[in-house]
């Protein structure tokens, strides 16, 4: 079993050439009144539609979390105990063992000192959280800023990885960092099951690890035409339309798509996914709790 998670552009030649970005931009869709309009319709339009059942099932994996562009990420795999990103700490994160940062943006690393705090305050064992080796010290600074508040310990295991880097979750988990590209240094990760066939003393000879691609997360922030590929280069996102001219190279037997701007609806973001050509269709599902 192999899972993988990234949320930014797809391998390119080359990287993009950094560039500033206002916080306010990604902010202006939340406050439009035009689009708070639409969501109001739209809310009123599932008024009458039974609440379904939080979190979607792929490849026998539950799915849980969310991940709307600019406000919050946070994708939890409950049967792992693990969460890619913390979004604002929602509160099925906080059982979760193992935690992992793809960057420093605060709709993805915000609520960070909130899960360590919460899990100390229940008394959960210490987590394990996962972060690009570049802001490791300024984690650490973040931790050290919050213990001064707080007067609390905030005990956690730290670790900082490098792309290509690997390190052993548990004896049968390990996770591999590689790189993605956006405006701030930012990384992705594969999660590995290791299958132990061999007697102990022929444990790490070639061949003792089996290795199936189940599922992968990809952001697609933007699914329609009225945001260009270039304009969400500019911001160091994924549009729909390049998924799809790279749907030759998804070996994956499904496809997580997350980080979706707020200005869509989920119908708008269903249809999207369900206009999706063949190899991508019927294996590529939307995660779209809290449009």
């Amino acid at each position: 079993m192999i899972l993988t998670f990234f949320r930014l552009y797809l391998q390119h030649k080359k990287p993009l050439s950094p560039i500033y970005t206002n916080a306010l931009n990604h902010l202006t869709l939340c406050f439009n009144p035009s689009l708070s309009s639409r969501r109001m319709k739209n809310s009123e339009a599932n008024s009458n539609v039974k609440k379904k059942e939080k979190g979607i099932h792929i490849e026998g994996y539950p799915v849980e979390g969310l991940s709307i562009g600019g406000q919050e990420t946070c994708i939890i795999l409950p049967s792992l105990k693990l969460a890619f990103d913390i979004g604002r700490c929602p509160q099925r994160a906080i059982s979760q063992d193992f935690l992992f940062i793809s960057h420093g943006h605060m709709d993805h690393i915000g609520g960070l000192p909130m899960y360590v705090a919460t899990r100390g305050l229940y008394r959960m064992k210490p987590p394990i959280i996962i972060v690009p080796k570049a802001i490791k010290e300024n984690v650490e600074m973040l931790f050290q800023v919050h213990r001064a508040m707080d007067e609390s310990e905030l005990k956690h295991n730290l670790i900082g990885l490098n792309v290509g880097e690997e390190f052993y979750l548990r004896k049968d988990l390990k996770v591999r960092a590689f790189r993605t590209y956006h405006v701030i240094p930012s990384q992705g990760y594969v999660v590995y099951s290791v299958k132990q066939k061999l007697k102990q003393e022929y444990v790490g000879l070639p061949g003792n690890e089996i290795k199936n691609l189940k599922l992968s997360g990809v952001e697609s922030t933007f699914v329609d035409n009225t945001v260009t590929v270039e304009h969400a280069r500019e911001y160091g996102h994924t549009h729909l339309s390049e998924i799809v001219s790279y749907a030759d190279r998804f070996q994956n037997k499904a496809i997580l798509l997350i980080h979706f701007s707020a200005r869509y609806t989920t119908n708008e973001i269903q249809e999207a996914v369900s206009a999706l050509p063949p190899p991508l269709g019927g294996r590529v599902f939307a995660l779209t709790e809290g449009f």
